[in-house]
């Protein structure tokens, strides 16, 4: 028997949080050059990218 719905949503908001813990730590450490390659992914990744942004402290335009 499949999982239901409500499983396979949890486990993709886990792999998300998770994806994003290690892209801010990237983030941190990056030179300036490398810094908005990072951000396209966190734009492709979670549609809230705008939050995280803002968390993060990066300058939205």
């Amino acid at each position: 028997m499949g999982r239901i719905e409500r499983h396979w949503e949890l486990r993709r908001r886990r792999h998300r949080r998770e994806k994003l813990r290690q892209l801010y730590r990237r983030y941190l450490k990056a030179a300036p050059s490398e810094r908005p390659g990072i951000l396209d992914k966190v734009r492709a990744l979670t549609p809230g990218y705008l939050e995280v942004f803002r968390n993060w402290g990066v300058e939205v335009k």
